[in-house]
């Protein structure tokens, strides 16, 4: 029997058996996100294909209705599917190759679907395009490059220049090489290029976990079946999934003593996107460990030699990367772009919205003076609490790994302006950390929430009270299914057949 054959016996027989029931579930889930995501997602202003295809009406009046209905149906089978197989990883009876398959069923749909809760994959191809035809996105916005991409950009990115990094700048260069300004081409090629990151974060998630004596079974579970990394960051099209697949790469690496290719890893992570950044000074912890023991050095010594190593590989891996764009650090400056989104994802914004509900009750309020002041805090939080987690991380590998989740959410969380799939940068580290069920518990409504607040189209519903009880309702319900669920008497357990 031949490798392609065996490969395709052991995956009938998986999609059989009553492991395989939740793949198959959310298989059917996909389905629907798909074809509903060709009225109901984040579709093209104009779009000629459907028209051609006669299906041009699923995008208004009863239309939009039933593919709305179709889509958050397959949104809510996946997300029962993907709670189904939390119960097998909470009594720790699922396998690493059950995590594997099932990614597979679930991930094959959405390749062929729409962006969906997302417009962000547009406004790639249109950064991508003025690489293309000789302009700086760092210095320009899309609209200073009038093509028929620009049509489908949300009009409050069209005048901001890219907060992408180098590498993921000249990916989306080569696919509008590629596909010229065909949307539908560009969307699907873009996809694709997300898949080496999904691959890595399958790879080095369990490794990850291995490493610090979790189960790695689950923390595929938590960072990779997730419904925001399938869905949002797969389904919507998002550079997170290169970033964070090559950030927990480089993690792995170094765990695995090769650190020269882990802080390798995270600069091209870093030219993706510079949230990745944040796991660097935590791996020069890990580097100086390993130093001390293969040469017996002192702390100060290794910690020089590792400090003095890292920044001199990171500086010239980035500094190729930008090279070859052609581009300079213009995108730091853009990362401001961020302050244009108001929700309620954040503390500082979430806290100026509640000033200014209660305070507005009694006096007039001006709310963006209130959501300034309230970044600015933010900020100050940020500033003072990274320095304090890397001193505080640094003694083992298992806390520089606790030191970048921390890092990662505090980010996340004070901020000026977050969207969903965000919260995947902490998530993909704390997978192989909190593990009990309590924690499984809380990351599956938490995740729920943030994946039911959110709408198909890319806008969210945080100021509807329905929309805000109903995503609670189903976080709720999801908590409780999981919370509820047996656990064996040993959680470290961890499946022979892996």
């Amino acid at each position: 029997m031949t490798a392609s054959s065996a490969f395709a016996t052991r995956l009938i027989a998986f999609g059989r058996s009553d492991e395989g029931r939740p793949a198959l579930l959310g298989f059917a889930g996909a389905i629907l996100i798909a074809l509903g995501g060709l009225g109901a997602g984040s579709t093209r202003q104009h779009d000629p294909l459907l028209e051609s295809m006669h299906l041009s009406w699923f995008r208004f009046g009863h239309g939009l209705v039933l593919s709305s209905i179709l889509l958050w149906t397959g949104v809510a089978l996946m997300l029962i599917a993907w709670l189904a197989l939390g119960r097998r990883v909470v009594d720790r009876t699922a396998t690493e190759y059950t995590m594997i398959a099932t990614t597979g069923f679930w991930l094959a749909p959405l390749l062929l679907s729409v962006p969906v809760f997302s417009r962000d994959t547009y406004s790639y191809l249109a950064q991508g395009a003025l690489l293309r035809d000789g302009l700086d996105p760092y210095l320009v916005g899309p609209v200073d490059n009038p093509n028929s991409l620009l049509d489908n950009v949300s009009p409050i990115w069209t005048t901001t220049t890219a907060p992408y990094g180098p590498a993921f700048i000249l990916v989306a260069k080569f696919v509008t090489m590629i596909v010229g300004d065909h949307v539908v081409q560009g969307t699907m090629l873009l996809r694709l290029c997300m898949l080496p990151g999904l691959a890595l974060l399958i790879w080095a998630a369990p490794r990850v976990a291995r490493h610090v004596g979790a189960n790695g079974a689950v923390a595929l579970w938590i960072c990779v079946l997730n419904p925001l990394v399938i869905i949002h960051l797969m389904g919507g099209v998002h550079n997170e999934m290169l970033m964070v697949g090559l950030m927990m790469a480089a993690i792995a690496l170094t765990f695995g003593r090769h650190p020269i290719a882990g802080v390798s890893l995270i600069a091209v992570a870093v030219a993706v996107k510079a949230t990745a950044g944040l796991a660097l000074p935590f791996m020069v912890w890990v580097w100086t460990r390993q130093l001390r023991e293969r040469f017996s050095w002192g702390p100060v010594a290794a910690f020089a030699v590792a400090t003095a190593a890292s920044g001199l590989i990171f500086s010239v891996v980035f500094a190729v990367l930008s090279l070859l764009a052609g581009v300079g650090l213009g995108w730091l400056t853009a990362l401001a772009g961020s302050v244009k989104i108001v929700n309620w994802l954040t503390v500082p914004t979430a806290t100026a919205n509640v000033i200014h509900a209660v305070v507005g009750l009694v006096m007039p309020v001006n709310f963006y003076a209130v959501l300034d002041i309230c970044r600015i805090i933010g900020i100050a939080v940020i500033g003072i609490s990274l320095p304090l987690l890397w001193w505080r991380y640094r003694h083992t590998d298992r806390e520089a790994l606790i030191g970048i989740a921390l890092a990662m959410g505090v980010v996340v969380l004070f901020v000026p302006a977050a969207l969903p799939w965000y919260y995947t940068w902490p998530l993909a580290v704390a997978s192989a950390l909190w593990q009990s069920r309590t924690a499984i518990a809380l990351i599956a409504g938490f995740s729920t929430w943030i994946m039911v607040i959110f709408k198909p189209d890319g806008s969210h519903g945080m100021y509807s009270w329905l929309h805000v009880f109903l995503a609670t309702a189903c976080a709720v319900g999801a908590w409780y299914y999981l919370s509820h669920a047996p656990a064996p008497a040993d959680e470290n357990t961890v499946p022979a057949d892996t």
